[in-house]
C-alpha cells in the first residue's frame, strides 16, 4: 500500500514523495517468459494478458535472428528490452526516470539476463555519437515513447543513425503518425497493428514498422 497526495494540477507522481504504509513497496508481474519487479514510478502495462500479445507484436516486427545490436528507446523498466533479449546479440535501452532504470537492472538480473544494459537519462541526451561508437549502430531501434510522441531531435537522431529497421511501438497514434511522416524521406511504414489494451475505450496501441528505403523490395506490399 503506497499513498502520495499530488497538489499540482497535472496528474504526473514522478517528482512527488511516495509514502509506504504496508508490504514491500513492489510487486511481481509475469510476461511471458519474463518476471518483473514493478516500483510505483516504473511504467508496465496494466493490461498484462495484451501486453504480452503487444510485446509479441513488437518481437515478430523486429524479426530478430540471434545476431542482432538492438536499440530499446523509452525503455521503462527495461520490459520490451528484456522481453526480447533472448533474441538478439545485445539490446541496449535509455529511459529518463532513474528509478525505473533501477528496476531495470534489478529486473535483468532477476531474469539472469546479461545481454541488457541500461541508461537514465533524455534519449535526446544520451544517443549521441559518444554513446554509439561505445555500443556499435544497431541493426533494429525499438521506440516505445510517451503519448506526447518523439522531440524533433530524437525524430532527426534516427534518421541519422539510419538503422535498416525501426520498430514504433505507439500509446498514441496521432504522435505516431506524425513522427512517421517526419522520416518518409528515409524509411517506409511496410507494417501496423493496434493492439486494444483498454477494451471498449478509444486507448490502443499500435505497433508499426519501418524499413529503411533503399533496403526495400519494389515489390513489397504495404500491410
Amino acid at each position: 500500500l503506497l499513498y502520495v497526495i499530488n497538489q499540482k494540477v497535472n496528474d504526473i507522481i514522478l517528482d512527488q514523495e511516495i509514502e509506504l504504509f504496508h508490504g514491500p513497496g513492489f510487486i511481481y508481474e509475469m510476461l511471458g517468459h519474463v518476471r518483473f519487479k514493478i516500483g510505483p514510478k516504473s511504467f508496465f502495462q496494466t493490461n498484462t494478458e495484451q501486453g504480452i500479445v503487444l510485446y509479441d507484436l513488437a518481437k515478430e516486427f523486429a524479426d530478430l535472428q540471434g545476431h542482432e545490436n538492438v536499440y530499446d528507446l523509452y525503455t521503462g523498466l527495461g520490459s520490451i528490452a528484456l522481453y526480447l533479449a533472448d533474441q538478439c546479440k545485445q539490446i541496449t535501452g535509455i529511459e529518463e526516470i532513474a528509478a525505473a532504470i533501477d528496476d531495470a537492472n534489478e529486473n535483468a538480473a532477476l531474469n539472469n539476463i546479461e545481454n541488457a544494459t541500461f541508461y537514465a537519462g533524455d534519449v535526446r541526451d544520451i544517443l549521441n555519437a559518444d554513446f554509439i561508437a561505445k555500443h556499435g549502430k544497431p541493426d533494429v531501434v525499438i521506440t516505445d515513447p510517451p503519448r506526447a510522441g518523439m522531440h524533433p531531435d530524437v525524430v532527426n537522431i534516427l534518421i541519422e543513425l539510419n538503422a535498416p529497421k525501426i520498430v514504433y511501438v505507439s500509446c498514441n497514434a496521432a504522435t505516431q503518425a506524425r513522427d512517421i511522416a517526419l522520416m518518409q524521406d528515409s524509411y517506409q511504414m511496410v507494417r501496423s497493428q493496434a493492439v486494444d489494451m483498454f477494451p471498449q475505450t478509444d486507448h490502443v496501441e499500435n505497433v508499426a514498422l519501418l524499413v529503411r528505403k533503399d533496403l526495400l523490395n519494389t515489390n513489397v506490399e504495404t500491410e
